[in-house]
């Protein structure tokens, strides 16, 4: 259980770094004239992942889950890719990426890295993390719920994004004279 713990704390310390370059990035877009939208399930979203990291360990410990290394080794596998496909994220959209719903009009729609194979990569990262880390020690019953909470969550983030995405990368066409 120690190392289950020292992953979790692994985990979070991984957070608070995207906490750290999604508030240098939001200065970045504030400065450029972001348009900001999705505030109303912001704080859900904060709420459910910073669940996540609790919910984890807590099952482990109150449900007494033993360590299963034909899923552990698995699940651990996936977990370091989701980490791998959220860090190229990060990096293919530098200045523009954020744990907000931020986009600075004019800028053209990212189509590199990930981006050029999906146009959702991060999240495809946070639903691989939101299975494969309560299952490195099977914590199943904290895989279910956040998946399931998740999928409703990301239904919303993702259209909110998408229409954000839309109107500020949409061409521009003069007004008539």
């Amino acid at each position: 259980m120690i190392w289950y713990g020292l992953l979790m704390a692994a985990v979070a310390v991984e957070r608070v770094a995207e906490l750290v370059v999604a508030r240098r990035n939001e200065r970045w877009s504030t400065a450029r004239g972001a348009i900001v939208t999705g505030q109303g399930h912001y704080p859900a979203m904060v709420a459910l992942h910073t669940g996540l990291l609790v919910a984890c360990p807590a099952e482990v410990w109150l449900a007494d889950r033993p360590f299963v290394p034909a899923l552990a080794w698995p699940m651990l596998a996936a977990l370091a890719a989701a980490q791998a496909l959220r860090w190229w994220c990060i990096g293919t959209l530098g200045p523009r990426w954020n744990t907000r719903v931020m986009v600075v009009p004019g800028l053209p729609l990212v189509t590199s890295g990930p981006y050029r194979l999906l146009r959702h990569p991060n999240y495809v990262a946070v639903v691989a993390e939101g299975a494969a880390l309560p299952l490195v020690h099977t914590a199943w019953v904290t895989a279910a719920v956040f998946t399931a909470l998740n999928a409703a969550l990301l239904t919303v983030r993702i259209r909110c994004e998408n229409r954000a995405l839309a109107t500020a990368t949409a061409p521009t066409t003069p007004a008539p004279a």
